[in-house]
């Protein structure tokens, strides 16, 4: 039998909320440099191109120039799928299986993973081809190391021909007993939520046992849009076909129904980083249980023990006598949670949510496709905004109808066009952008640039903006 080859895809979707403050609806934990200075997305890439350097992504339509940015730094270009509205797991495989040939296999796997060990990992892998070609869809569990209640897990039955196990049945996330019973019970996964089939055979499954689901991807995909920014070209099915797709897990809508399904056990470091003791335990932890990440020079554990400080900002974060508590400090937000409670930090986003407080979905710190933004400072009529633009990068030429805005070089090259007027700006240069003048800033150099953005007004929102030219595909 010849070998097909495998094309892995990223799923990139995520709310932010599970990792909140440093996670958050603008900026998921995905995107988030999280261990060391990598995000779990550059991290999954890496891991992937081991497999196959040729990725597709499968990311929201808000995200994508995250996805692109990341695929920059991990020297990949990668299809980028975007997804007109988040519909689950089976819109986003549908998705990825009609952008591909019937027999090809595909490799799926969340973004924000974290699974250290490559070759482990690659190994998994190829342990499932063998079943996948075979017509299975093979899933992935991990070995549990502990009854955990956040993950649900799978029961493997027996040996199959191929190589791989066959799956008895799936349980979702259980109480602690249950947990502790199918941990000693011994033939018992976690579910990784990976699997590893053809592309067809997950279509005919879709008909099979979600057929709405098919149709309205399939229609979706029948109207497919793209354009391309830069290197990268973002492929758009059609938004009013892919927004009437009802919103399911694949587990629900084929796994539990599917007869021809595997499982393959991986025995090595994984974690789904989905909430903060999570996180904590990729750090070391002293002889007290005390934990630290971020910027850990800022971050000081005084008479404490099991107390966990990630410290993103740049001000002094100190824990006095506390024990099994977790602090995230941002420049915006502060957490505070007893670490029994580290899977409720969801209802903290919704409570901010229902008081419309920005917070809950941005960062202070705002990226944007050239670059970035932070709000320093906001009054009633006037706003500071430290400004960052990549190297050979620009803003839409644009202009506001309620405010005048005064830049300073902090450092770079800045090429402002303000009105008629085209001119090169260097650090401690400055000039000022009446009410209703068109302008532009970039960054013609070879080193990035940033500079002090000062608005006044009577109304300084974002929405402010009408644009003349854009880079993006922005309106």
């Amino acid at each position: 039998m010849t070998l097909s080859r495998i094309t892995p895809v990223i799923l990139c979707g995520g709310s932010g909320t599970r990792l909140w403050p440093l996670s958050r609806k603008s900026l998921p934990k995905q995107f988030v440099p999280l261990i060391g200075d990598k995000s779990l997305l550059l991290l999954t890439l890496e891991r992937l191109a081991k497999i196959n350097p040729e990725i597709v992504c499968v990311a929201a339509d808000e995200h994508r120039f995250l996805v692109a940015q990341t695929l920059r730094e991990a020297a990949l270009r990668g299809a980028v799928i975007l997804e007109p509205s988040a519909r689950n797991t089976a819109a986003a495989m549908a998705l990825a299986a009609l952008s591909a040939k019937p027999a090809d296999l595909l490799l799926f796997c969340p973004a924000d993973h974290h699974i250290p060990d490559v070759d482990a990992f690659a190994a998994m892998v190829e342990d499932g081809r063998a079943a996948a070609q075979g017509g299975a869809i093979v899933t992935f569990g991990v070995t549990p190391s502990f009854p955990s209640t956040a993950y649900g897990y799978i029961e493997q039955g027996s040996a199959r021909s191929d190589g791989a196990r066959e799956v008895q049945r799936f349980i979702e996330k259980p109480q602690a007993e249950i947990a502790q019973q199918l941990l000693l019970a011994g033939n018992f996964l976690w579910n990784a939520g990976i699997f590893l089939c053809q592309a067809e055979v997950l279509m005919q499954a879709l008909e099979r046992y979600a057929p709405d689901i098919y149709a309205s991807c399939k229609a979706a995909w029948d109207g497919l849009a793209s354009d391309r920014v830069g290197e990268h070209v973002f492929f758009r099915p059609d938004a009013t076909s892919f927004n009437a797709c009802r919103s399911q897990s694949i587990d629900y809508a084929v796994m539990e129904h599917h007869k021809n399904v595997a499982v393959v056990p991986f025995h090595g470091a994984w974690s789904d980083v989905g909430s903060w003791n999570a996180v904590a335990e990729l750090a070391v932890a002293d002889a007290l249980g005390n934990r630290s990440a971020g910027d850990v020079a800022h971050a000081h554990h005084l008479k404490t023990q099991n107390t966990y400080i990630h410290a993103a900002g740049k001000r002094p974060v100190v824990a006095l006598g506390t024990h099994d508590l977790l602090i995230i400090d941002t420049p915006d937000a502060l957490l505070v949670a007893d670490v029994s409670h580290a899977e409720a930090v969801k209802e903290v986003v919704a409570k901010l949510e229902a008081l419309d407080a920005s917070e809950a979905l941005q960062h202070r710190r705002v990226a944007r496709p050239w670059g970035w933004y932070d709000s320093v400072d906001v009054g009633p009529r006037h706003q500071v905004k430290r400004i960052g633009v990549n190297p050979g990068a620009s803003l839409s030429l644009q202009m506001h109808h309620h405010r005048a805005e005064h830049w300073i070089v902090v450092s770079g090259t800045a090429e402002v066009t303000n009105g008629d007027n085209v001119l090169i700006l260097t650090e401690n240069q400055s000039t000022f952008i009446p009410l209703g003048q068109t302008h532009r800033l970039a960054n013609p150099g070879k080193v990035p640039l940033e500079i002090i953005e000062v608005q006044s007004g009577s109304y300084l929102g974002e929405d402010d903006i009408v644009r003349f030219e854009d880079h993006y595909g922005r309106h």
